[in-house]
């Protein structure tokens, strides 16, 4: 099937049907062969995704009226190919000529001429883009815009502007493998550019690489995970033959990580999403690390636990994930406001629950990758005024020290954005 097809399915199955763009991109790239095409599908997806208000008022305005139904992804279709005029080296002709085709593929010949008449009509008239007001000026929801008025009042538009970048890919070194130091030589004997991070085993690729080119990588090497999310490790600090639960821990990048920190701990690692949590085993095995995965839920630990209680507990609580719409920015259009009221809630529930199983003088790591105050520093001080026993430790990265957590924003030493809190338990 034509590929702008393909990417018409892969935009209606998020904006219509909820569907994260982790999911069903994936699913159609399987369609293609060439590592080139599923690079385009996945370009023009993105694209879509990070700038969508834009293309759509871009779309409707030349429409007489509104696509409905199963129509919907001729629509979709639509700001595919808004996208590649606009946003794309594609040459206009091939562009207007290939979104016709799927037009076709998906079996709606009747619109077909609608599809060239529109994108010729845009390609023609070379309308600006639109900037009306904020959502249309910053590809962002109204209300996420206001919530991050209201938390960076001096820095919003900085931190929006971050969100639309395109992430860089940053690699754990395996310290269990070889030294930073070591792998970034074997990088450079690859000839691929690389630096090293501000946390011990963090590098920073130049640009982002397949994989299968990083030397030793399914051998246990070193591993992908963003920058900001490798600080978790360091912050909880396990220590030799302790305790300790991973809570909420798919896909399992912080779970390897904290087993390569200090390989003798005897780490519990749980998550409720059962397909989720494959993931999690499926490292473990790659790096030759092993933990006890456990399907259950971090808000009900007496349920599925019944051994002692643990000596120190990462947290990574569910998040509205704003923090990572630089990766995810379907983010924006799938969470909602309601959403953020219900997260915090559940945080809450998790957090005073965990707690519970920490035995006392362990640590607890609370982390989100939100950049929202509500699920971070309100989170905590509003857990600590009602837990007697939590003291909050000051992390040495926070900007001033009595700062509730260490908050991250993206971009920030190009990491993603994040948030971390170190309680410990009198």
């Amino acid at each position: 099937m034509n590929l702008r097809a393909l990417a018409a399915k892969v935009i209606f199955q998020v904006l219509e049907k909820g569907v994260s763009l982790s999911v069903a991109l994936p699913e159609q790239q399987q369609k293609l062969s060439s590592a080139k095409d599923k690079a385009l599908l996945a370009e023009l997806s993105y694209g879509v995704m990070r700038h969508l208000p834009q293309l759509d008022k871009l779309v409707s305005d030349c429409m007489s009226k509104p696509m409905k139904g199963k129509q919907r992804i001729v629509h979709q279709l639509l700001l595919i190919g808004c996208y590649q005029l606009y946003f794309t080296r594609i040459p206009s002709h091939a562009a207007i000529s290939e979104t016709a085709e799927a037009c076709r593929q998906l079996k709606f010949d009747g619109l077909v001429k609608v599809v060239n008449g529109v994108l010729r009509n845009l390609q023609r008239n070379q309308a600006p883009l639109p900037t009306d007001n904020d959502t249309l000026a910053f590809n962002t929801p109204a209300w996420l815009i206001k919530r991050l008025k209201a938390a960076y009042p001096d820095t919003w538009q900085q931190v929006i502007e971050q969100s639309h970048q395109r992430p860089p890919m940053w690699l754990r070194n395996n310290a269990l493998s070889q030294t930073r130091q070591r792998y970034l030589e074997l990088l450079a004997e690859q000839e691929i550019g690389a630096t090293a991070g501000n946390s011990d085993n963090a590098i920073l690729l130049d640009s982002p690489k397949d994989v299968a080119l990083l030397p030793g990588f399914s051998d246990g090497a070193a591993s992908v995970q963003d920058g900001a999310a490798q600080w978790a490790a360091t912050l909880l600090g396990p220590q030799a033959n302790e305790l300790i639960l991973d809570a909420c821990a798919a896909p399992g990048g912080k779970t390897c990580h904290l087993l390569e920190t200090e390989n003798s701990i005897d780490l519990v690692a749980v998550d409720f999403d059962a397909k989720r949590l494959e993931r999690v085993q499926q490292n473990l095995d790659r790096l030759s690390l092993h933990a006890k995965v456990i399907h259950g839920d971090a808000a009900n630990i007496d349920s599925w636990w019944q051994g002692d209680k643990f000596d120190r507990i990462l947290l990574d609580a569910p998040c509205s994930a704003t923090g990572v719409i630089r990766r995810h920015p379907d983010i924006k259009w799938l969470r909602k406001q309601a959403d953020i009221e219900e997260l915090a809630t559940l945080q809450s529930q998790i957090l005073d629950h965990c707690w519970q199983w920490l035995k006392p003088g362990g640590t607890l790591l609370y982390a989100t990758c939100s950049i929202l105050p509500q699920e971070n520093a309100e989170q905590i001080s509003a857990f600590v005024a009602r837990t007697a026993d939590a003291t909050l430790e000051p992390i040495t990265q926070q900007t001033h020290r009595d700062d509730i957590g260490w908050q991250i924003t993206p971009g920030q030493d190009n990491m993603d954005g994040f948030y971390y809190a170190r309680l410990l338990k009198g």
